[in-house]
């Protein structure tokens, strides 16, 4: 099975693309797989940590084999010029075993607007910066890996790893804080949770 890291809001830091990228060479990942919000810090928030796109874009570039990516509520078709791997998609669909994880930033579909779903599947964006594992709705699952670079409401700088429908959040150092077994039919917290 791919083992696939999931992160969002890096928002042009230099410094926390780096760790990210450390982040997922130490994990083993096959995959990144990115929430959007890659290169603009954004009018809401302030300049991340060693705020340079330019650094992010090469960083990234060099890694375009293995990113999958959505596009986030800042980034713009002048990125896409920059950036050498697909970033426009407003979202994407992942057949995990019996269930479908819908892939999106979160700014267009939400808990409060959602794509398609059926009782079962699993919502996974970013956008809020704030890592989340919680139900709504009919037995759906919202996943959220937080933020890289600019974390809110007291969370770490975070990503997720998926792989053999177990969640793990980590900080960008590498510490589990938080992990859920996604068992067919039911949601699982496992430990730290």
């Amino acid at each position: 099975m791919t083992r696939l890291m999931i992160a969002s809001d890096i928002h042009g830091s230099g410094y926390y693309c780096k760790k990210m990228a450390e982040a997922f060479f130490r994990e083993k990942a096959d995959r990144l797989l990115l929430l959007g919000d890659i290169l603009y810090h954004g009018p809401r928030n302030d300049l991340p940590r060693d705020y340079a796109p330019k650094e992010v874009l090469k960083l990234l570039n060099e890694m375009k084999s293995r990113i999958l990516c959505v596009r986030g509520n800042c980034d713009t078709e002048v990125d896409q010029m920059v950036l050498e791997f697909p970033i426009m998609a407003d979202y994407a669909v992942i057949v995990a075993g019996d269930r479908v994880i819908y892939v999106t930033h979160g700014h267009r579909f939400n808990t409060d607007s959602l794509p398609p779903m059926q009782p079962g599947d699993i919502l996974l964006h970013g956008h809020t910066h704030v890592p989340a594992w919680e139900t709504f709705g009919e037995d759906h699952l919202y996943l959220n890996p937080g933020s890289v670079s600019i974390p809110k409401n007291g969370s770490e700088h975070s990503y997720m790893i998926m792989e053999d429908g177990k969640f793990q959040w980590k900080t960008l150092e590498g510490e589990t804080y938080h992990e859920m077994i996604i068992a067919p039919g039911k949601h699982t917290p496992g430990a730290g949770a």
